[in-house]
């Protein structure tokens, strides 16, 4: 079956690791014997399918076959599926040992729990080439524990150019151009946005936009520090009332908390035309070149930054999403697997085949001096704009619910998708993430 396998169940994994296997099992590289589990000096890897894995993939099966004495073998899962599945591996001492995250809290949490290994002084090589405004993600108190694994990925407000030239719609410059489409796409027969609302996670993206724009990243900043009644904030009520008024006005069509994000439900309302806005990070765009080629080729598919608030205070070149996804090794696995993990990310991160991968997906890696290269690419002007988004961001902010505490960010996606279908107010939000505090 080789690298790019999938489970699409909690549960799901099965590596020698000891996870509960499925139907279907994950199955490691051709490269990898698997009677007696990986040679000594082999180690372990689960990461996401979708977007740019086919990087990832090639990296292990690069290593692999320079490596034959410690390869990796790898266990592809869905978004969903492998939250659940890291955080009860690491709980049961059965991590892979490379442990592929998000930074923020959950990294916080993994090392003030000694899960992963401290990398300072050991992956210089990743980090002499990585942005340091992205790498400075993977620290803990000046100490390097996480290191960049892939593309940055922003979140961007897309559209379907065919879509809104029929409808005579404009990419919105504010939120109230934005609500002034709704009605005219309706009219024409279209969604007027796209929202895996299944998923809970894309939701997010709404709030973490709409309350920078109103109120800068001061507020969410108040959260982050755990002061008390910090989600009483008024950016956060005003940003609520907003996502109220796409929803009341049907812009996510009624049937949106069906609509799943690990399906590419979204995606492919964008890409096939019955939909006209999506708000998702960079993570996509490999996917919509994957499924309409054609469709991109001939500019069908725009991008733009979020719309402006009227009023609001924030910067409207700041930016939300994932500065990149890290890398982790396992403080449980044994010094002969931490070394040649250790050894797999200073030859693979960001080596010069990785980037020139990242960029022929369409992707754009967190390194230094590739703007020559970002010129050169089929893709030039969706990867000079996500590049140029980034890099004049005066603020990048991760995304809510890696930021904070992991049984914060389950009452935030719970309670915030209860606004969303209207079993909550604003009021009633403010009230239970105050709780959680």
């Amino acid at each position: 079956m080789g690298l790019r396998q999938v489970c699409l169940t909690a549960g799901a994994l099965a590596l020698v690791t000891g996870v509960a296997a499925c139907s279907a099992p994950v199955q490691p590289a051709a490269e990898v014997p698997t009677s007696e589990g990986p040679p000594v000096g082999g180690f372990t890897a689960w990461s996401l399918s979708g977007g740019s894995d086919i990087v990832l993939e090639r990296s292990f099966e690069t290593w692999n076959s320079d490596h034959p004495d410690h390869p990796v073998e790898v266990g592809w899962l869905e978004n969903d599926v492998y939250k659940d599945e890291i955080r009860a591996a690491i709980d049961a001492g059965t991590a892979p040992t490379l442990i592929y995250g998000w930074a923020g809290s959950d990294l916080a949490g993994y090392v003030a729990d000694g899960d992963v290994l401290d990398l300072t002084g050991r992956v210089d090589p990743v980090l002499d080439k990585a942005l340091p405004s992205v790498a400075d993600n993977g620290t803990v108190d000046g100490r390097t524990y996480a290191v960049p694994a892939n593309q940055t990925q922003p979140v961007l407000l897309y559209h379907n150019a065919d879509v809104l030239k029929a409808a005579g719609v404009e990419p919105p410059e504010t939120f109230d151009d934005l609500l002034d489409a709704v009605p005219v796409l309706e009219e024409a027969g279209v969604r007027p946005i796209a929202l895996a609302g299944g998923s809970r996670w894309p939701e997010l993206m709404y709030l973490q936009y709409l309350t920078d724009r109103i109120g800068g990243p001061e507020a969410f900043q108040q959260v982050v520090a755990g002061e008390p009644d910090a989600w009483s904030h008024p950016a956060f009520v005003e940003a609520l009332d907003k996502i109220r008024e796409l929803v009341d006005a049907g812009a996510f069509g009624a049937d949106f908390t069906e609509i799943t994000a690990d399906s590419s439900g979204d995606v492919g309302m964008l890409s096939s035309g019955s939909a006209a806005f999506l708000l998702q990070g960079a993570w996509i765009y490999p996917d919509i070149v994957s499924a309409r080629p054609e469709l991109v080729a001939e500019g069908g598919i725009g991008f733009d930054p979020f719309p402006t608030v009227d009023g609001g205070a924030g910067d409207p070149e700041n930016v939300v999403g994932n500065p990149a996804n890290f890398w982790s090794v396992s403080a449980a696995a044994s010094p002969a697997d931490q070394q040649a993990a250790i050894d797999f990310l200073n030859a693979e991160t960001y080596s010069e085949r990785a980037v020139d991968t990242f960029l022929t997906v369409r992707t754009v890696p967190p390194v230094r001096g590739i703007d020559e290269r970002l010129e050169e690419s089929d893709s030039a002007e969706y990867l000079e704009a996500v590049h140029e988004m980034v890099a004049s961001a005066p603020h990048f902010q991760l995304s809510w619910d890696q930021a904070i505490p992991p049984d914060q960010a389950g009452a935030l996606l719970d309670h915030l998708h209860q606004v969303f279908t209207g079993e909550l107010d604003p009021d009633g939000f403010v009230e239970a993430m105050n709780a959680t505090l």
